[in-house]
């Protein structure tokens, strides 16, 4: 990304990884609803009609979050949905449906890329249908590279329609135990994303959306290398002979701990695609 969309950029995927943290950071549900609507209230302070920077709590995210979002008019919807997504999900803990994931990833990481195209000043239809498509297969892809850490939570992400098409109880995933039926349920939720790729792939959106659409060259990577792991969830080489992608994350990410929750993800294919990309210059 050029620096002048990184910096809002990463201003954007603080707040979501605040936000997302919320579950992690409480178990008891009263607490984390306060939690959530800490941000709410602060985004309606940033929205309201006198903005004032003093009006916003001594907070380096939201003090920053206000700044980018009088510099660029960003949405208020698309932030909002961000918070209200994951308040949804503390309050059931699964997801019902294949549909309700692919709801979660367009208002989660969909969001992000609106957001972004907002910065850059695009304002195109096909830009906005792309994004909401890579969002979803970005959301989808997030979800089973979660499956390790969601097990270790006792938090079953997969979606249970499927778990129940393919008769394996939540218990069998958390086990963690290759079969035949946990990579039928792996392959159907690869393939929704793997749609979604495509379909992002094929429309025509303008030059400067290349480098905000960079992370659908990590989920490719992600869903093939799991194709030929003939969707063993659970085989450790997912996890390895990947140093071209993740080479300068630990470096950039100093900053923060618990750098193995999926809401880091997103900082993580940035990072590395933005290395693959000079690598390929070079």
């Amino acid at each position: 990304m050029t620096k002048a969309i990184r910096t809002p950029a990463l201003v954007v995927r603080a707040f979501n990884v605040e936000v997302a943290r919320v579950q992690d950071q409480t178990s008891d549900p009263q607490t984390a609803a306060f939690r959530v609507h800490f941000w709410l209230d602060i985004l309606n302070d940033i929205y309201k009609k006198e903005q004032n920077i003093s009006n916003i709590p001594a907070n380096p995210v939201a003090k920053e979050l206000f700044k980018i979002c009088k510099c660029y008019n960003l949405p208020k919807r698309h932030l909002e949905k961000l918070v209200l997504s994951r308040s949804s999900l503390l309050k059931s803990r699964y997801f019902r449906t294949l549909e309700d994931i692919e709801k979660y990833a367009d208002d989660t990481v969909s969001s992000i890329y609106h957001l972004l195209l907002a910065v850059a000043g695009v304002t195109d239809i096909h830009a906005d249908h792309a994004a909401s498509h890579l969002g979803k297969s970005q959301g989808l892809t997030n979800i089973l590279r979660s499956v390790h850490v969601s097990n270790h939570h006792k938090m079953v992400t997969l979606p249970m329609d499927i778990l129940m098409k393919n008769k394996l109880s939540q218990e069998e995933v958390l086990r963690e135990k290759d079969s035949e039926e946990m990579r039928n349920v792996v392959f159907e939720v690869a393939s929704r994303a793997y749609s979604h790729l495509e379909k992002a792939r094929k429309i025509q959106t303008p030059k400067i959306t290349n480098q905000i659409f960079l992370p659908a060259t990590a989920v490719d990577f992600y869903l093939n290398k799991l194709q030929k792991n003939n969707f063993n969830i659970f085989d450790k080489s997912l996890h390895q002979g990947i140093e071209d992608l993740f080479v300068t994350i630990v470096g950039t990410l100093v900053i923060f701990t618990e750098l193995n929750k999926p809401y880091y993800w997103d900082f993580y294919i940035e990072i590395a695609v933005v290395h693959i990309s000079k690598k390929k210059l070079n």
